[in-house]
C-alpha cells in the first residue's frame, strides 16, 4: 500500500502533463520526418517579415513541443517576438481566441474544429503537433498481445463520451470487434484507474502518458500491452490518432502571413530539439511549470511530439475528425470543417 500511495503521489504531480491530451506514422516518428513534405519546412525565414505573436497552449504534451521556442524567445533568439500564456483547460483559452487576445494556440484538434464552427471559419489549423498518447496496459499477465486479444476483457479507463472512447472504439472496429466485445469500467481520472488495477491480481486498462510511463515502475507486474497510436496506424492509413494541433486566427494569418511561416519554422526546430535533446528539453518544460523535469524526461519519448504541416496535416487531421464525427458530431462542433479550415502554405 505504501508503494501504491507513493505511485499515486508521483502520478498526481504528473496530472498536468496530460491536460488536453485525452480528447500515427510510427509512434516513434520525429518532427523532422513527419514534416518532410511541408513547404513551411523549406521556408527561408531570413526573407520574411516578423511580427509580435501572442501564443498559448495547455499544460502537457500539447505545449511541450514549444518549450525550446519559448526558451529562445525569452532569450531574444527568435525572429518573431513571442509572448506565451499557459492554461489548464481549453475552456480558459477559447474566449480569448474568439476575442482576438491570442493569435496562435496549441489545442486539442477537436477543440480547434469546435472553434472553427463557432467562429464561422475564423480559426484555422496550421500544424499537427502531438499524436496519440493512449496506451493499453496489463497487470499480472501477458494475455493482451494484439487488439483482438481485448475481446472478453474488462478495460478500466477514463474518457467516456470523449476522444479516448471514440479512438479505442474505432481501433476495435478496424480489427473486427465492437465496443460490446469488451466491458468498460469508466473512471473519472487516471489516478482512479491506477488505484483500481493496483488492488487486482489481473487487470487491463487504457491510460495516457505520462501515467503509463510513471506507473510502470510503481505498480508491480504492470506492462505496456498496446500503443494505440501504433495500432491506429496499422488499422487506418488515411488518418492519424492525434492529440493536438496548432491553430491561428484567420485575421492574424491574413495580416501577417510571413510571421506565421516564421512561427512554423521556429516551431519545427523547437519540436525537433525537444525530441532529440530530452534531458535539456525536460528542464525547459519544468521552467514552464508544465511538469517536473524528471517526469518530463521519461515522458517525452512516449508523447509523440511532431511537426506535421501542409498536405499531410490536412489528410491526417481530416481523417481523424471524420472518425470523431461518426461517433459524435458534437465532439467536432457539429460538423467536420471544410477544406478552408487548413492553411497549408503551399
Amino acid at each position: 500500500m505504501k508503494k501504491l500511495l507513493s505511485a499515486l503521489l508521483i502520478l498526481t504531480l504528473a496530472l498536468s502533463l496530460f491536460a488536453g491530451c485525452s480528447s500515427g506514422k510510427d509512434s516513434k516518428s520525429n518532427s523532422s520526418k513527419d514534416s518532410k513534405n511541408s513547404s513551411s519546412a523549406e521556408t527561408n525565414i531570413d526573407d520574411l517579415t516578423p511580427a509580435e505573436i501572442r501564443i498559448a497552449g495547455l499544460n502537457g504534451p500539447t505545449t511541450m513541443g514549444l518549450a525550446k521556442l519559448i526558451d529562445d524567445a525569452n532569450n531574444g533568439k527568435t525572429k518573431n517576438k513571442y509572448t506565451f500564456e499557459k492554461a489548464a483547460t481549453g475552456d480558459q483559452l477559447t474566449p480569448k481566441i474568439i476575442k482576438g487576445e491570442i493569435d496562435i494556440a496549441a489545442l486539442p484538434v477537436n477543440l480547434g474544429s469546435v472553434l472553427y464552427n463557432k467562429t464561422s471559419g475564423k480559426v484555422k489549423m496550421i500544424a499537427v503537433n502531438t499524436l496519440g498518447v493512449l496506451y493499453v496496459v496489463e497487470k499480472g499477465g501477458d494475455t493482451v498481445k494484439s487488439v483482438k486479444d481485448l475481446k472478453g476483457k474488462t478495460v478500466y479507463a477514463t474518457g467516456k463520451g470523449t476522444t479516448p472512447e471514440y479512438a479505442l472504439t474505432h481501433i476495435l472496429e478496424k480489427n473486427g470487434l465492437t465496443a460490446n466485445d469488451i466491458t468498460f469500467e469508466w473512471k473519472n481520472e487516471p489516478n482512479e484507474v491506477l488505484s483500481t488495477i493496483a488492488t487486482k491480481d489481473n487487470a487491463v486498462a487504457m491510460i495516457p502518458q505520462p501515467f503509463a510511463t510513471v506507473a510502470m515502475g510503481k505498480v508491480e507486474g504492470l506492462r505496456v500491452a498496446l500503443d494505440l497510436t501504433a495500432e491506429w496506424d496499422k488499422a487506418d492509413k488515411d488518418s492519424k490518432l492525434i492529440t493536438s494541433g496548432i491553430f491561428v486566427r484567420e485575421d492574424f494569418a491574413n495580416k501577417n502571413p510571413d510571421a506565421v511561416r516564421i512561427f512554423l519554422k521556429e516551431y519545427e526546430a523547437s519540436a525537433k530539439f525537444v525530441n532529440e535533446n530530452v534531458t535539456e528539453a525536460a528542464k525547459m518544460i519544468e521552467a514552464l511549470d508544465i511538469v517536473k523535469a524528471q517526469i518530463a524526461e521519461k515522458a517525452i519519448p512516449k508523447c509523440n511530439i511532431v511537426s506535421i504541416f501542409g498536405k499531410d496535416m490536412k489528410k491526417y487531421a481530416k481523417g481523424y475528425l471524420d472518425t470523431l464525427a461518426e461517433a459524435n458530431a458534437q465532439a467536432v462542433g457539429g460538423k467536420v470543417p471544410g477544406d478552408d479550415f487548413y492553411l497549408t502554405y503551399e
